[in-house]
């Protein structure tokens, strides 16, 4: 018995004029197949679909065309059989009035379909499966905004459903698919609310709420519910009481707090129409291809309900009613309350297609001119959500939107009730959806500007960090030398004898010895570093100038100019540090000159005039051993490196090959001296003058080689080579990483570094083929 169920009221609503009955004169019908249909990829509120199809393919009725892409996202089908004619941009059912991405189906009417999988009992399938099976069919939700309706029936785990709600409200004027719906398929609006019942684990109250204005449809629901768990609730007449928390409030007296969803408070509320589709889909397998649509209006020869396919063209629906375009005012895409004028007639149907109104110019004027606001207050009265609208419009007109959004414009369901009572005809709903829309897009710039500011501040971390290290680093160098220098400073003031050299250490002493100059010469040079290293500080301090005319300085440019500064006042300090310890160690060795025997230059003078005066086998026997000397030094070093993995193995490897290949070049022409050219001495200068001519040779050669490979290979050669070391320092990063090494990040900016080089040179390879 409804009449024993108690109803609660909401705040606010109207009464505007049904005008119901015209639709529902004629019985409920089934439109004729359009020669064309086009099927927008986003019918439901998230992600458009992906295209799975190409133009030219052939399609049955029932056929996957479009995947999900996502959760938040649906599967468009093939509504019936023909051939795949465009997958482009086609304008669609929007206020905006935008174009989307469709796919056109020229219809062959023959309606071949494909097999579909029908399920006799869903009680022995599991929960997952059968919201496998909604969600394949690509179900969202017929009444509002298109929700997928797999996901509203998988809620979260911590929220617990004690009411499952139906939506046979249907409270906008000349709207009534949902109820010719129930008043011919009351017996699936049943089994789909009890299959929507079982998938929400059988919540304790199953209600379906329907206006008493629709004494039909609800008892045709009442006979079909007679022997079921299910409660048929009629209530009293008000718009906009089909919205969602206002018929939960209406049906419960629960209210869904602000930001949140109704399964917050334990409730679920579905429409009439996606239990029914949701049904179809689970028994029959059917997928959403169709849906029962309202056609209404005074510029229209015939008004009344159709069962017609998604994507069929709305000149074509208008045309088969008889449509006047003269006498029509506009073309309306849902109710005179929250529907939107279409832009255009050529349009597709979609799943949230309602009902199309042609009002004549009589039946609904154009809107008059909106005047200033009297603050009267009927539309704080009117609203269902009891917000404050004239604020809400301030606010929207000022563009605050922190006070918007302190004022829950985001609860605004856009019914219009506000605008129908405003004495001032003031468009109050276009201004909070255009609000909405900013805010939403000022979010989206916002969360792009944050996350362009956390790359920033991590590189800006990252960046100090390396030069914290560099810094470390050279300080450690810097105090390991004074401490080397005054440990062998202490030595020489306690005339501590150090004992025989070791060889390694001798030579290194002899080396240095020659490469020594004389104190004025060095003094000189340091000198020059200093006066170098100033002059590249002053070029670093001078003012930056934009990339470009009318531009300023980036961020950047200004990062990278102090990264030169600071690297250009290291080096200057560094220059005066070594000028003034120079010259501190120049005036304490004036004061106890050197014995002459001690100086390296005239050591390195008579080693050099005594290997002048050695004959050229005795010279060739000297290079030869000090070849094989380098040599074994050189393949110690290339295996170490091989072993280690390190980028210079290579060239270590291609170094020792040079070696060897020296060592036999000596070894021939050491065998090729003859006794009498042994014997004779030779000019000082003809061994240098051969091994001169030979180098020279092996450059030509070498030359010659290059000249005759032509770009691509170079390139290509290039390309091996820098993949070759990619691949190598890559797995130095990964042992790092591993070992969790101090120069981790290093190797990072090496294969970073390798990574763009390589890239690079592949794109010149791909460019120079084309």
């Amino acid at each position: 018995m409804t009449s024993l169920i108690k109803v609660w009221e909401i705040p606010g609503g109207v009464h505007p004029p049904e005008n119901k009955s015209q639709s529902l004169q004629e019985p409920l019908a089934k439109l004729p197949i359009a020669p064309q249909l086009i099927l927008p990829l986003n019918q439901h509120i998230g992600n458009p679909a992906k295209p799975v199809v190409a133009i030219g393919d052939h399609v049955r009725g029932g056929q996957r065309i479009a995947e999900a892409d996502g959760i938040f996202s649906a599967h468009v089908h093939a509504p019936t059989s023909g051939t795949i004619s465009a997958i482009d941009d086609h304008l669609i059912p929007h206020p905006s009035g935008l174009s989307a991405p469709c796919i056109t189906i020229d219809t062959d009417g023959k309606d071949d379909w494909v097999t579909l999988t029908a399920t006799d009992d869903y009680h022995k399938l599991e929960r997952t499966t059968l919201l496998a099976k909604i969600r394949d069919a690509g179900v969202a939700g017929l009444g509002g905004a298109g929700f997928p309706t797999s996901v509203k029936l998988n809620p979260r785990a911590n929220h617990i459903i004690d009411t499952l709600i139906l939506n046979g409200t249907e409270c906008e004027p000349y709207i009534t698919a949902d109820d010719m719906l129930m008043q011919t398929r009351a017996d699936e609006v049943v089994a789909g609310t009890q299959l929507l019942a079982y998938l929400l684990n059988n919540p304790g109250r199953v209600v379906i709420g329907v206006e008493d204005n629709k004494p039909r449809a609800v008892e045709a629901l009442q006979r079909a519910a007679a022997d079921t768990e299910i409660q048929v609730v009629s209530f009293p007449t008000k718009y906009p009481s089909g919205g969602e928390k206002q018929l939960i409030q209406i049906l419960t007296g629960r209210e869904v707090p602000s930001g949140q969803i109704p399964a917050s408070i334990g409730v679920v509320c579905q429409n009439v129409g996606t239990a029914v589709a949701s049904w179809r889909a689970v028994r029959y397998g059917e997928p959403l291809v169709s849906r029962v649509t309202t056609v209404v209006g005074e510029a229209l020869t015939r008004q009344r309900n159709i069962d017609v396919l998604l994507g069929t063209p709305i000149d074509f629906i208008l045309k088969e009613h008889g449509f006047d375009a003269k006498k029509a005012s506009r073309l309306v895409m849902g109710g005179p309350m929250m529907g939107f004028t279409l832009p255009d007639p050529q349009v597709p149907l979609i799943k949230t297609t309602n009902c199309i109104l042609a009002p004549s110019k009589k039946e609904l004027p154009p809107p008059l001119p909106a005047q200033a606001c009297i603050r009267c207050g009927l539309c704080a009265e009117a609203c269902p959500a009891s917000l404050l609208p004239q604020q809400l419009y301030w606010y929207a007109q000022a563009e605050d939107y922190e006070k918007l959004e302190a004022h829950s414009l985001f609860d605004c369901i856009e019914c219009g009730a506000c605008s129908f009572v405003c004495p001032s005809h003031i468009p109050l709903v276009q201004y909070y959806r255009a609000a909405k829309g900013s805010i939403r897009l000022h979010e989206k710039e916002r969360e792009k500007s944050d996350r362009s500011r956390r790359r920033f501040e991590f590189r800006q971390e990252r960046i100090a960090k390396v030069e914290a290290e560099k810094e470390a680093k050279r300080l450690a160098r810097k105090q390991a030398a004074e401490a080397a220098k005054k440990k062998l400073a202490n030595e020489k003031q306690a005339g501590v004898e150090a004992g025989p050299v070791p060889a390694p250490v001798s030579d290194a002493q002899t080396k240095a010895g020659a490469k020594q100059k004389t104190p004025a010469e060095q003094q000189a040079r340091l000198e020059r570093l200093l006066a170098s290293a100033q002059e590249s500080l002053k070029k670093a301090q001078q003012p930056l100038e934009a990339n470009e005319p009318g531009q300023s300085v980036t961020d950047e440019q200004r990062e990278k100019q102090q990264a030169r500064i600071k690297q250009a006042e290291l080096k200057v300090h560094d220059a005066e540090q070594k000028l003034s310890d120079f010259r501190a160690e120049q005036g304490k060795s004036a004061e106890t000159p050197a014995p002459a025997d001690s100086d390296p230059v005239a050591a390195a003078i008579a080693k050099a005039k005594a290997k002048m005066d050695m004959d050229p086998a005795e010279k060739l026997r000297a290079n030869l051993d000090s070849l094989q000397q380098r040599l074994a030094k050189a393949e110690e070093k290339a295996e170490a490196a091989r072993a280690a993995g390190d980028e210079k193995a290579d060239a270590l490897a291609q170094g020792v090959q040079k070696l060897q290949q020296k060592i036999k070049d000596t070894q021939t022409e050491l065998a090729e001296l003859s006794p009498s050219t042994v014997a004779e001495p030779s000019p000082s200068g003809r061994h240098e003058a051969d091994v001169a001519g030979l180098a020279i040779e092996k450059a030509k050669a070498k030359a010659a080689a290059m000249a005759t490979m032509s770009a691509d290979d170079k390139l290509r050669n290039q390309i091996d080579s820098v993949k070759a070391r990619l691949e190598k320092a890559r797995e130095r990063l990964a042992k790092a990483e591993a070992e969790a090494d101090d120069n981790v990040e290093a190797f990072r900016t090496g294969v970073e570094k390798l990574s763009s080089k390589l890239e690079t040179l592949e794109q010149q390879a791909n460019a120079s083929a084309d």
